[in-house]
């Protein structure tokens, strides 16, 4: 299939088709068999297994480049997914229009100061607590995956990985915030269009749904405050730390997380470790089989004929919805360094490296795959008894409500 020495085929990006094809199909095909993390690990090992031995012998040092992305990435979501699940903001607010707008708009702030996966966590308990009465909720979820998983975290290099992995790369932390009118932009449009859908859907609950929300109101409470504090050191490893401190500080951030807080807590939060589970087992496939593609992309990557902002910005987005956004970012940044020829950051044009961040972090939000924080907000909300659609169920929603929006971000700021 692949030589030492030849040019990767075509072929080789079979098993990373066939693992989004799993992702996709197995839920509706086999929903019982695949509800087991255990059955989604077979379902990675068998598949990433062939990727495993050819690299094994072709190239090893990309084997271990991949392991220790890995590693990272899920070092640094497990170690938010625990702090964030040791904060409870207890209470049942009226779920209004209102009220969930002003939790999307919360969450797209906190996205860009926490990170998006820090923000989800946080916030995604509590608003469903707050729509539990509600039987119209699944769109709820889905903007939330849009704004604050996604397109919140644009502002700073804490926000969302590929721009973490840019300011490691030479892009000054303060670059991002020149991104603020392409974040503001979406966020406005997305929470005007969020508060009509809601507001729609609020009319169509049924009464005695809607007497129930009234009556079993709660003020908002905090409990495990402690770990505002932990989250805020994660922040700060990340920003300040390399690795392996940066990794060790978290997994000592996590374990005093652990130890401090008090199980009831954890409890009354609905903490379990099946979403991050998913995540680690699901990720583990993609990261493995996608390594072919990547590959792929960094050889034949100048084929594409992209050269201006706008392609950069679809090319770079489309790619991040299926691949991971980090490693996609960094080849259209290698591939934007060739035009730059050593005038702007990085030696890329400012306009193209705006175009593959908005890319890169924005259509992350095209599938549930696009950003970790989809799956672990999708897993914990149908813990909750939501019903979420299916893997192409969720695309037809963000190909509606996104695809035209990033045409209107393209001709407002990539023409």
């Amino acid at each position: 299939m692949i030589t030492t020495a030849g040019a990767l085929p075509v072929y080789a990006v079979v098993p990373f088709v066939a693992m989004l094809l799993a992702i996709a199909i197995c839920p509706l095909w086999v929903p019982r068999w695949w509800e087991s993390n255990r059955n989604k690990m077979v379902v990675s090992a068998a598949l990433g297994l062939p990727i495993l031995v050819l690299y094994m012998i072709r190239r090893p040092g990309a084997l271990g480049a991949m392991a220790e992305e890995y590693v990272s990435f899920m070092v640094l979501l497990a170690g938010l997914y625990v702090i964030a699940g040791g904060i409870l903001l207890r209470g049942d607010l009226q779920a209004t229009p209102r009220t969930n707008t002003a939790f999307l708009a919360l969450g797209s702030v906190l996205a860009s100061l926490v990170g998006t996966t820090g923000a989800s966590m946080l916030l995604i308990r509590p608003l469903l607590q707050t729509n539990r009465e509600r039987t119209h909720v699944r769109h709820t979820v889905i903007f939330f995956i849009f704004l604050v998983s996604n397109i919140g975290g644009m502002l700073t290099p804490l926000g969302d990985p590929p721009l973490f992995l840019g300011h490691l790369q030479g892009v000054p932390f303060t670059w991002t915030f020149r991104l603020w009118p392409h974040w503001a932009l979406q966020v406005v449009v997305l929470l005007a269009l969020y508060f009509v859908w809601d507001t729609r859907q609020y009319t169509r609950e049924p009464i005695a749904a809607l007497r129930r929300d009234r009556t079993e109101i709660e003020p908002l409470r905090l409990r495990g405050a402690l770990n505002v504090l932990w989250l805020g050191l994660v922040v700060l490893a990340v920003a300040f730390l390399r690795e392996p401190w940066r990794e060790a500080g978290i997994v000592v951030l996590a374990a005093v997380s652990l130890w401090r807080t008090p199980r009831a807590v954890r409890r009354a939060n609905g903490f379990t470790a099946y979403p991050i589970v998913e995540v680690a087992v699901l990720f583990f496939g993609i990261f493995l089989t996608m390594i072919p593609a990547l590959e792929l992309l960094r050889q034949r990557g100048g084929e594409l004929g992209v050269r201006e902002p706008a392609q950069f910005f679809w090319a770079s987005g489309i790619l991040s919805s299926f691949l991971d956004n980090a490693p996609t970012y960094l080849v259209f940044l290698a591939l934007g360094q060739g035009l730059g020829l050593g005038r702007e950051v990085v030696d890329v044009p400012h306009a193209i490296l705006a175009a593959i961040s908005v890319g890169a972090v924005s259509m992350g939000a095209n599938s549930y795959i696009g950003n970790a924080p989809n799956f672990m907000v999708k897993s914990i909300a149908e813990e909750q008894g939501v019903q979420m659609p299916s893997f192409f169920g969720y695309m037809l929603y963000s190909g509606a409500v996104l695809i035209p929006l990033f045409v209107i971000v393209t001709v407002v700021f990539f023409r």
